[in-house]
Formats: structure tokens, C-alpha cells, sequence
């Protein structure tokens, strides 16, 4: 389907009429939003993969700024929703971190309905009472979650962007699609109860020359668990984002690494990151993936041996998408049991059912027999 470009920017299309509404947000507080929001600030440009999914027909309609990130994390995506909305070039884009705050006096010009932040932020908004000061000028802020506990605040995180954009029947067709995406690994699983081997979660990879970055018990690390593995970083690491030693690595003996990765030149210039995401080259990404095994981390390990390794799109860490990372590791944990389980075909059917831009492959790759 041929997708025509971008025909208004927000606030220039008809809408029901706003009313107040009192909304729970991902870390607890009531906020009185003016709903359906016209003017949306998104403090990750990331946010766009459930603002898309929500107003697949122009996803842009409701958004009048947004961090860079997405820019710079994914432009394979970015380019996939320029070309078919060429108006994004124009939407007011400013930098920041992950964990950091917007520009208020930026924030104040765009005279957004609400703003969008990530969970992470709530310390520097602490510190700098940066709510406070948008509540004087009766904007709002909303934090939302993909990151910490996607498992837990996913589902909230859509509810809460279906019911303020007063699309609350698509939200739940999303988590109902998700849902199914996921049993189809997590019912298998718990059916079969197959020995889960041993899994080490390199994140960021290429991104930074540290070793050994990684998850704890959340995000991928349960991503992990579901899929039929055992995340090492879970026995180690207290919280989601942790760092283990090359020795603690080899200790553990792990039968699968799994890379986490993406296309980072915006950051690395011509480092070991593997540009997995959409239309990657999978002839790229495999002999980008080879130079991971020669990592002093992985020296004589049980993965080395079989060559168990693996790569997978980072921004799955940060998405509605982590269904696909899911079903993905399950194959390569378990390829006997998941013969039949085609993670680019669910992920192919999310585009056409919630997104305006087609599906193109490329968020995985793999050295082992089981790759693909």
C-alpha cells in the first residue's frame, strides 16, 4: 500500500471537543489532562512507536515536538516514516538524555496539552521541580514506562495514551495482539518446562568498548526467562541495568549470548555495533556479529563452542515491540519446540493491523544453525 505524505501537523485537524479528565500515570500521580489531547510534546522521540500504532492514518497529527533520539538511535526507522510523512523533517526536534529533561522555556512555546516522559526522569524533575514550573503554566506531565518494567507498564503505558488520544478501543486491540504474540511462546514453555539453558545479554554492544554491560532480572533479562532461558545477569545484578566482569562472564558458562544492537553511527562512528533494524543486510550483520566472539569475555565458554550467537535490534528494549525479542530467543533457546513460530510474520502482522509504514526485516541475525 502506497503511503501518501503528511497532510497536517497537530492542532490542525478537526477533534472532538477537549474535556478534563483525571488520568493515573506510570509512577502514581493523578493528573487532570485536557482530553483528547491536540498537542503532544514527546520527551523520547522513541514514543512515536506507540503514537503510530495509536493514529496509524497520521501519526504525527497530535505531535508538536519531540526529543532527537529516534533520529540518532534508529534512523532506519526514521527514514521509513520521512519518506512516507516528508513533514517530520519539520517537526521541532531537541536533544537530551534518556534520563534528563526538556528544555522549559522550548517546552512553554510549543504549548503542548501534555508532555511525555520517561520514568527515568522523575529524579531530575525532583531536583529541578520541573512539574511544578509546567503546572503554573497548566501544562501537564505524564510519565510513561517501556524501559524499567516493560513487562509491568507496558500495558498501563498503553492504556493510558489510548484513553488521552480517546483511543481506547485501539489501545486494547494492541495489548490483546501483544498478549496473543506472547502466549505463543509462554504457553509452549510452560506446557514442554524444556532445561533452559544458560543466556548472557551483552547490551549495547558495539555502543561502548566496556565489558560486560547487561541486563538483571528486567527487560531483556526477562525477556529471557519467558522465551525459555536463564538470564545470567539475573543471579548477579540487583536492578535492570547492570555491568558484570569478563570473569563472572566465563564463570557462568553461558550457551547463548545475545547482542543487543543497532545502527549507531550517529554516536560511534564506524564502531563494533551491528545496524540491525529495518532493511539491515543480514551479509552486515552476520560478519558484524562474528567479532563478538572473539571478546576476551567469551574465551572457551559453551556459546563459543556452538557458536551460539546472536544479535537482536536494542530497541526492543524501549518499545511496544518486545513481543518479537520474545519469540525470536525462543527459537534460538529452543528451535525444536518453535520449528513452526515465525517472529517476522507476528511482527509483519503488527505493520499491517497499527502502522503506517510497511515491514522490513532485519531485526535479528545469527551464527548458529537455528539463525532466522
Amino acid at each position: 500500500m502506497m503511503l501518501g505524505p503528511v497532510r497536517v501537523f497537530a492542532g490542525e485537524q478537526s477533534a472532538p471537543p477537549q474535556a478534563p479528565i483525571t488520568i493515573t500515570d506510570i509512577a502514581g500521580r493523578q493528573v487532570s489532562v485536557s482530553a483528547p489531547v491536540k498537542r503532544i510534546l514527546l520527551g523520547e522521540g522513541r514514543q512515536l512507536y506507540l503514537i503510530a500504532s495509536l493514529e496509524p492514518d497520521n501519526p504525527l497529527a497530535r505531535v508538536v515536538a519531540w526529543r532527537n533520539d529516534l533520529i540518532e538511535a534508529d534512523p532506519a526507522t526514521y527514514q521509513q516514516y520521512l519518506g512516507a510523512y516528508p513533514k517530520l523533517a519539520e517537526l521541532p526536534a531537541f536533544a537530551g538524555k534518556e534520563n534528563g529533561l526538556i528544555d522549559i522555556e522550548s517546552t512553554i512555546v510549543q504549548k503542548p496539552d501534555v508532555v511525555l516522559l520517561n520514568l527515568e526522569a522523575m529524579r531530575a524533575n525532583e531536583d529541578t521541580k520541573y512539574i511544578e514550573k509546567l503546572a503554573e503554566l497548566n501544562i501537564p506531565v505524564l510519565y510513561i514506562d517501556f524501559r524499567h518494567y516493560p513487562l509491568k507498564n507496558t500495558e498501563p503505558t498503553i492504556r493510558l495514551l489510548g484513553k488521552i488520544m480517546g483511543r481506547e478501543a485501539r489501545a486494547e486491540e494492541i495489548i490483546a495482539f501483544r498478549s496473543e504474540a506472547m502466549a505463543r511462546v509462554t504457553n509452549v514453555i510452560a506446557e514442554a518446562q524444556p532445561e533452559p539453558p544458560r543466556v548472557f545479554i551483552e547490551r549495547i554492544g558495539g555502543y561502548a568498548d566496556d565489558c560486560c554491560l547487561s541486563f538483571g532480572a528486567e527487560n531483556f533479562g526477562k525477556y529471557v526467562e519467558l522465551a525459555g532461558g536463564h538470564n545470567i545477569g539475573s543471579d548477579i545484578l540487583p536492578s535492570t541495568f547492570g555491568q558484570l566482569n569478563p570473569e563472572q562472564v566465563i564463570a557462568a558458562n553461558p550457551e547463548h549470548v545475545v547482542v543487543t544492537s543497532a545502527d549507531w553511527e550517529a554516536y560511534v562512528p564506524g564502531g563494533h555495533w551491528i545496524p540491525l533494524g529495518p532493511g539491515a543486510d543480514p551479509k552486515v550483520t552476520r560478519q558484524k556479529l562474528e567479532w563478538f566472539t572473539t571478546r576476551s569475555a567469551y574465551t572457551d565458554i559453551a556459546a563459543q563452542k556452538t557458536r551460539n550467537f546472536h544479535g537482536i535490534w536494542h530497541q526492543f528494549y524501549n518499545s511496544p515491540y518486545e513481543f518479537f525479542a520474545v519469540q525470536q530467543m525462543a527459537k534460538w533457546f529452543h528451535p525444536e519446540l518453535f520449528a513452526d513460530l515465525d517472529p517476522d510474520a507476528t511482527f509483519a502482522e503488527y505493520h499491517r493491523r497499527f502502522l503506517p509504514i510497511p515491514y522490513r526485516p532485519g531485526y535479528a541475525v545469527s551464527l548458529s544453525g537455528s539463525a532466522d
